[in-house]
């Protein structure tokens, strides 16, 4: 059975071999991270544990029990009782509920865990499947996303309210 874990230094590895393992795939579907993500992998992943260390952002990862990461789960721009969320899950586990049962698993934790009352997620208008996880883990449609929300495409913002 995966596990839900904080990330923390010791994931490192693995969250960059799933990075890389996935990067066509996530690509079809989102912007690409670009060489310079994997080039300063080190230092960007040193400075997302800085910020959740700092009470910023909080970063999960879902690893399987082999110890591979099936997914990313993030929560960004922690502030008066709101984050911003994002996820990407890995190709080997994609269409099997595995994001939606996650992202309902951090709603149920976040008030308790980070103090937070509201998520919002963004998905482009041509990611259908992130569209499908919001909707089944009750986010609703609250407006357009721009470009610049989502790397270089439209979209939608979803919203989920939570309960304590």
């Amino acid at each position: 059975m995966p596990e839900l874990e904080r990330l923390h230094a010791g994931h490192a590895p693995a969250v960059l071999a799933f990075e890389l393992a996935n990067r066509t795939y996530f690509a079809a579907s989102v912007s690409d991270r670009g060489d310079d993500f994997f080039d300063q992998f080190t230092d960007r992943y040193n400075a997302s544990l800085a910020e959740q260390e700092a009470g910023i952002c909080a970063f999960y990862v879902l690893v399987a029990e082999d110890g591979s990461v099936l997914g990313r789960f993030n929560l960004y721009d922690l502030e008066d009782g709101t984050a911003r969320l994002g996820y990407r899950v890995a190709e080997r586990a994609a269409g099997r509920g595995v994001a939606t049962a996650t992202v309902r698993k951090l709603c149920r934790m976040a008030p308790a865990t980070h103090g937070l009352r509201t998520l919002r997620a963004a998905t482009s208008h041509d990611n259908a499947a992130s569209q499908k996880v919001l909707t089944r883990a009750r986010f609703v449609p609250v407006g357009s996303a721009v470009p610049a929300d989502l790397g270089g495409k439209s979209g939608t913002w979803y919203q989920r309210d939570l309960q304590p």
